[in-house]
């Protein structure tokens, strides 16, 4: 006879522990499988936020978000979505440069030679981007405002997840009433697969980092707080006025 015990011989205790197995088993496949899908969360039990096309009011701000699906709010869906990566498009010769799309890994680098390498050095850069890598989005900022550049948005364009960080590095900022910006968590490591004590780490440092860039940049760290609090697949909407108090909005003084 085999020594295995058939299923209906098992103990309640043996019962008990196989199902946390498999329960374990199949809680560890949806991490792994939200891992690699970039943020996905369990389902949870509260209300879902609005869709962002949802009007934004004071108070009520936070909205679904998905980076291939973001209009500004209230305005159409846009026929064709947004590049997967940054595209350097020059508007006025020797004047104002567009940065279009998401910004992915080495855009960083990569559109600070562009731009480095244009004839006539841009004075302004304008920003439409649903977001992405956050290291990228600090290392273009500071070129640009090393460069001495002014940032803006057009009426419309959105700014969301790490592109609120390009935005800041302007010399100056316009930022229209029906543009967009938002903030929410980010990843920080390569991969949320980790050692708890580990990932909490890098995201402890790379809040850090942000913090002290926000600063640098005349920006009011506190904004970080509406991010804090935000899932991935959420956005904060910045209404004007935060916008103002948070210092987006301001000429920087005379250094």
């Amino acid at each position: 006879m085999s020594d295995t015990a058939h299923p209906k011989t098992r103990s309640p205790v043996a019962r008990v522990l196989m199902g946390i197995l498999v329960f374990q088993l199949a809680l560890g496949g949806l991490l792994f499988y939200g891992d690699l899908r970039d943020g996905l969360r369990l389902p949870g039990f509260g209300p879902r936020a609005p869709a962002l096309t949802e009007p934004i009011r004071p108070g009520d701000q936070t909205r679904r978000y998905r980076p291939d699906r973001a209009p500004a709010p209230g305005q159409p869906m846009p026929n064709t979505p947004l590049p997967d990566r940054l595209v350097l498009t020059v508007i006025e010769a020797g004047g104002t440069v567009l940065l279009e799309g998401s910004i992915a890994a080495g855009d960083g680098v990569r559109l600070a030679k562009d731009i480095a390498a244009l004839s006539t050095p841009p004075e302004r850069v304008i920003l439409n981007s649903p977001g992405g890598s956050v290291r990228d989005a600090l290392e273009l900022g500071a070129f640009l405002r090393d460069s001495g550049f002014e940032t803006a948005m057009r009426d419309g364009d959105i700014c969301y997840s790490a592109c609120p960080y390009v935005l800041a590095a302007g010399t100056a900022r316009d930022i229209p009433d029906t543009a967009s910006v938002g903030v929410h968590q980010h990843y920080f490591g390569e991969s949320t697969l980790l050692p708890a004590f580990v990932a909490v780490e890098d995201i402890q440092r790379g809040q850090g980092e942000v913090m002290e860039y926000l600063d640098t940049m005349g920006i009011d760290p506190l904004v970080m707080r509406h991010a804090l609090v935000t899932p991935p697949d959420e956005i904060y909407v910045l209404v004007p006025a935060e916008l103002r108090a948070y210092g987006f909005i301001a000429d920087l003084p005379e250094s």
